[in-house]
Order: C-alpha cells, then structure tokens, then sequence
C-alpha cells in the first residue's frame, strides 16, 4: 500500500502546485477529479507491482518522474501561451512550437522555475529517502492485485456516478466536462489529470463523429478557387462560382472596372432594402443528404430554423471596392497613441468607430484568431484552420470577390510552411505567398516566397512586408488582399524583440516598464506599415475606393495581467476587459465616423464584410452575424461566457451584470435562450468543421441564388 500511498499523496500535492501557480486561490472542484486520482495511483501501483524487486524500483522512479514531467510540461505550456497542452497540439504543433517558439520556451521555463522546483519537491525528497534507507518493492501478491483491481473500479464507479448524478442535477462541473469542451476550464476547475483524461475522450469523439473516411476536398468541375491574375494574364478575368452559391446573372456582378466616383453612395430617400440575406436552399435535398449522420442531420434542422440577419442600410455600401484585410498579431486597444502611432490612432477614430468590439483568445491563439476572421466560425479545439485544408471553404471573401473576377492574394512576413498556412490560405481561395519557407523545399515553394529586406529579423518587420508587397497588386484595376502580420509579436523587450529595438527611442521617454515601452515600440512598426500602405494607395489614386480592415488575432497574452493593466493605465479585473479591443473598419471617403456601441466581436467580421461590399450571401453560413444588422449583438468567448448588449455574463467568475433592466422572469427566460443560442453557435461550427458541410450545403442551392 505504500507505493499507492506515495502516488496518490504526489498526484494531489502536483494538483494543488499546479493550480496555485497557474491560477492562483481561486477555488477548485475536487468532488469528481479525486476518484480520478485514486484509479490512476492504483493503476500505476498495479504496473510497478508486477516486476521483481529492482524492476519494481525501476518502475517506480519512472512512474514519479512521468507524473513530474506531465505537470512540469502543462507548467510551462499553460504559461507561455494561456492554454493546456493538448493531444492535437502535441502532433500538429509540436514542430512549430520547438522551431518558432523557442525563444518564449526558455523563457517560459525560466519564467517558470520556482513552480518547477516545487513541483520537483517530493521526487527529490524520495530520491533521498531511497538512498538513505533500503526499502523493498516486491512484486504484489495475488489478493494485493485483487484488492488494487477493486478500488481501481470502485474509484471509477465513483467518478461516473459523481458524472452522472452531476448530470441530473446540473450541476456546473458536470455541464463543463460533458458539454461544449473547455479545456482551461476544465483544468482550472478540475485538474490536470481530468483535462488530460477529458482531451482524451474528446478526441476519440472526433474520431467516432468522422468514422467515415473523407477525401480531401476537390472542385468541381467548373468550380474554381482564384481568379486568373491580371498582372500576368492577357485580357478580362474570368468569372468563377463560389460553391454554385453566388448569382451570377445580375449584370452588376460582371462588372470589375472601379466605381466612376471615389465618393460613398448618396443615401436614397426609400427605405433600404431589409429583406434577409438568404439563399434560397432546397432544405428538402439538404436534409436528404445529411440523413445518415447524427451531426449533418441536426446540421441541416438546425439551418432550417435559423431566421436569416437581414440587408439593412449598409448593405452594399462598398460594392466594388478594394479591400485590404488584415490580421494584426497580438495587437491591442492600448498600443495606440496620438503621438507614436497616429496612423492607427486616425484609422480606429474615424470611418466605423467600434465601442465594444471584443476579440476573444481561442486555443490556437494566432492561427485561431485568423480562422475566426477568415471563417466567421467558431474554432473546434485547436488548429481548426489546419483542419479546413481538406474542407470545401465555399464562403469565404476569396471566393465572393473571385467570383466577381478579383484576384485575390494573401501574405505574412514569416514562415511559408508555419501552421500549414501554404495549405490552408490557397484553400481559402487566396494566392498565398510568405518571406521564408520554412521547412519547404526552394524548388517547390520557391515561387510563393516574396523578397524583403530584413526577412531574417525576429519578429520581421511589417513596414517592410508592405513594400514588398504593395507593387504587386497596387496597379490591378480590383484586388483584394489579406495580411498576417508580425511585428507584434511576443516577447516584449528591447533585446529579444528586433521590432522593439528599432523603434526603441521613439518610447524613450515613456514612464513605463520596459515590458509596456517594447510592445508600444514593436506596434509601432505596424503603424508606419499602414501609413506606408496608405501613402501608396493615394499616390496610385485608389485610396478612396479602398476600404481597410484590421482586427486583431488576440491580445497580447505575452503579458501578465499586471503589466497588461500597466500598459491601460486602468483595472482590468473583471476578465473579460482583457479581450476588448478596436476594430478598424476604414475608408478615407467617410467625412464623419459613424459610432457604433453594439457588442461586436471578431467571428461577426466576414458576414459584415459581405453585407457591406454587397455580396449575395446566406447569413445561416456563419457563427457570426452582421454587425449592422437588426439582430441583438453578441460576443462568446471559449468557456460559454458571452457578451450582448443586454447582459455580461461571466461564467469563470460566476457573475452576471444586467445592461438593461428586466424582470426576473424575463432575466431567466432570456439567460436560457442566449446560453442555448451559445451552444448552438459552438456546436454549428463544430460540425460545419468536421463534416465539410459546406460541401454539402453548395449542392443544394440553385445555381441562380436569391
């Protein structure tokens, strides 16, 4: 019993150093992970009981020391990048995380050691009592495996009757483990021997839910995922179809020549157009053909009884404009200032000015950021942009401007092969093209790689990116083009960071730590990219038909809360303030910014950007919804918690704050239907993911769409 003793006693102990170091005080549940606990120390008395005397040793000292490297590993992860190591990252991002993130690896452990070395405690002190005193491990006896075998299943009986009862009486750790799944919360509330168990499960559910195999996507014929490229190409682009989605037979849509005039549409006097946008799909095939899947079938019911956000006074009021998108890393509210940055200072104070957009961290932190941007989807776990690769993404803006003959590019000044962005942006509907290759062959890849000056700087500069790039597009008479910077990067300071230090004097003078000075000074790269850009847009004469848009992939979670509320200069307690951020949503022809105070957020960017340029489109296809629409605004973040115009609703701090005053039954009825809108948002996206039903969808709406 002494070595179930010690593993148990050592499991707890990690437990608790973990959750203290990671989260702080802050309350844990212990009811169900402790029966998890116990069955994983039986178990592992039961393997170390099976060898000889030195075996048994063995054994023992490789059980302890796996137990340490599990939770020394989650230590670090968890600090570097706010999330858990999970089973995907572990084979999908392992290679990126050693290759790009090494600099924030050394100093995650090094952030680290004081968490490490406790955690390292109860080994060191058994290596020394080990050598100290002869103790014996013989092998377990008959009636002592019996004995383990049955609290191994007593505990397990115990922890799905904790589930289940949990279950039946709803309480919030049975809803957290069984629903949508969380992993931070579930480590938070839980442990990490329950996350590590409940990724388990979940990808085994992604594996039951796809257990028909699925080719990677090809087109069809006569479908096409790029226009031709004006620059290289003789004579008119041609135009493509977006899935047999868009309406290709309004005459509207086959002119690609610019607006006559620069100058925004006059409002006419009627009424805007306020009917849905909305295709009309044979919901009848649709169901037909997702009849054989438990998730394609609520897919297809649930589409049917979504009601469609509407056209509005917006709609179409960049119709045939350029846009130039861009997904800035790590950028946030706080970076911008009059003074040192005043590009983005005019740009996020004018044209749509946002005030109370949010951009939520998702568990892929950047390479999710862009898939909510790029999707107007709800990432499933992590690396769901990697898993769209083999996916039809028929309704993406690549595919709505190709089908009007725009050619469309996309560009980052890193890595080519970096989250597999030289399969997922192509597959978007994007030329896409990078500064290094990254672990691709020169003779494959070389001619997706564009030269820049200083491409070797970490991390690489932005301005420079756009001279690069600009003169590739600046003379096509549309384009449309998608940027993923860098200049923003983590870590913050003066050495580490090239960004930092090129701009280090212009912060000199700042009050601040050098945390706070290096991520103002890195973003200040960023700023002189986008007064670069608009120089050359102006100078081309195509600044005013121009629209520009940039969010953020996240905030900058390189921080600690406490220098992030340094760099605000306020309390950013109440945690979901960490995630408000700005939006831009520019043009240079909109004499007066209109203000909007609807709760925003980064996955109701595409439907927005489409209802605006006045695409054709089916407001069911996203998480997202149209910012300008008439539907009450909402921002969900990855544990559930949302935000609308009516309520803030905190589930990590179990709070809700009433925006606007309602009975208590009409509080209830209303916090029902949101939290049931939430799960459907998040299982929507899930499915749409998993069941390339996009795919689905695109055969069957008529090729004509209205």
């Amino acid at each position: 019993m002494i070595r179930f003793l010690i593993y148990t006693g050592i499991l707890i102990y990690m437990e608790t150093v973990f959750h203290v170091g990671s989260f702080g005080l802050q309350g844990m549940n212990l009811l169900f992970p402790v029966g998890f606990i116990l069955l994983v120390a039986a178990l592992q008395t039961l393997i170390s009981g099976c060898f000889g005397d030195k075996g048994g040793k063995r054994a023992f000292r490789i059980m302890v020391w796996l137990q340490y490297a599990v939770y020394a590993v989650q230590t670090v992860y968890f600090h570097i990048f706010h999330e858990p190591l999970q089973i995907t990252a572990i084979f999908m991002g392992g290679q990126d995380a050693l290759t790009n993130y090494w600099r924030e690896a050394l100093l995650g452990i090094w952030q680290s050691v004081p968490v490490l070395i406790l955690l390292a405690l109860p080994n060191v002190l058994l290596e020394i009592w080990r050598k100290r005193k002869k103790w014996s491990a013989k092998p377990l006896r008959g009636i002592q495996k019996l004995r383990l075998g049955l609290a191994a299943w007593v505990a397990l009986i115990y922890s799905v009757c904790c589930m289940l009862i949990g279950n039946m009486v709803g309480a919030e750790y049975a809803e957290e483990y069984l629903e949508y799944y969380d992993p931070v919360s579930i480590m938070r509330n839980m442990g990490v021997l329950t996350m590590v168990q409940r990724d388990g499960i979940y990808e085994i559910e992604k594996l039951v839910s796809q257990s028909v195999q699925r080719q990677p996507y090809v087109p069809a014929s006569g479908e096409i995922t790029e226009a031709r490229n004006p620059s290289t190409d003789n004579g008119e682009p041609e135009k493509e179809d977006i899935g047999e989605a868009v309406d290709m037979s309004s005459e509207e849509r086959t002119n690609s020549e610019e607006p006559e005039s620069a100058e925004l549409p006059v409002s006419e006097p009627e009424e805007p157009d306020t009917s849905p946008n909305a295709w009309d799909i044979d919901l009848v095939q649709l169901a037909e053909m997702s009849a054989d899947s438990k998730e394609m079938k609520w897919l297809s019911d649930y589409i049917a009884g979504l009601t469609p956000t509407n056209r509005n006074e917006y709609t179409g009021m960049f119709e045939g404009y350029n846009l130039i998108f861009l997904t800035a890393e790590g950028f946030s509210t706080y970076a911008i200032r009059e003074d040192l940055t005043p590009t983005l200072y005019k740009m996020v104070n004018s044209s749509f000015v946002f005030q109370n957009y949010y951009v939520p961290l998702w568990q892929t932190s950047t390479s999710d950021g862009e898939y909510v941007n790029c999707t107007g989807l709800i990432p499933d776990g992590q690396f769901s942009m990697r898993k769209s690769a083999s996916n039809n993404m028929a309704y993406t803006l690549p595919k709505f401007f190709s089908a009007e003959g725009v050619y469309c590019r996309a560009y980052h000044n890193n890595s080519l092969s970096y989250y597999d962005r030289y399969l997922t942006h192509p597959n978007l509907g994007y030329d896409f093209k990078a500064s290094l290759l990254g672990d691709l062959s020169e003779e494959e890849w070389g001619g997706q790689i564009f030269p820049m000056e200083n491409k070797k700087a970490w991390p690489a500069s932005d301005y420079d990116m756009m001279v690069a790039t600009i003169p590739e597009y600046i003379n096509d008479e549309r384009f449309h083009v998608y940027y993923m910077t860098v200049s923003g990067h983590m870590n913050y300071n003066f050495k580490g960071n090239q960004m930092s230090g090129r701009n280090k004097d212009a912060v000199a003078e700042l009050d601040m730590s050098e945390n706070a000075r290096a991520y103002i000074a890195c973003n200040i790269e960023l700023d002189k990219a986008l007064a670069y850009l608009l120089e050359q847009l102006e100078q081309a004469g195509k600044l005013e038909n121009t629209v520009i848009c940039l969010s953020a992939d996240h905030y900058p979670y390189g921080m600690t809360e406490e220098q992030y509320e340094e760099l605000a200069g306020k309390d950013l307690s109440n945690d979901m303030d960490l995630y408000r951020n700005s939006l831009i949503l520019w043009n240079a022809a909109m004499e007066e910014p209109v203000i909007v105070d609807k709760a925003c957020c980064s996955v109701d960017l595409l439907p927005t950007l489409l209802n605006l340029f006045g695409f054709d489109f089916d407001s069911r296809m996203y998480a997202g919804r149209d910012i300008f629409s008439d539907e009450e605004g909402m921002v969900i973040f990855k544990d559930k918690s949302f935000v609308t115009d009516t309520v803030i609703y905190n589930k990590k701090q179990k709070t809700t704050t009433w925006l606007k005053e309602l009975t208590e039954e009409e509080q209830n009825a209303y916090m029902d239907a949101k939290k049931q809108d939430v799960n459907c948002r998040y299982v929507f996206s899930a499915y749409i993911l998993r069941n390339n039903y996009y795919d689905i969808i695109s055969q069957c709406v008529p090729v004509t769409a209205e």
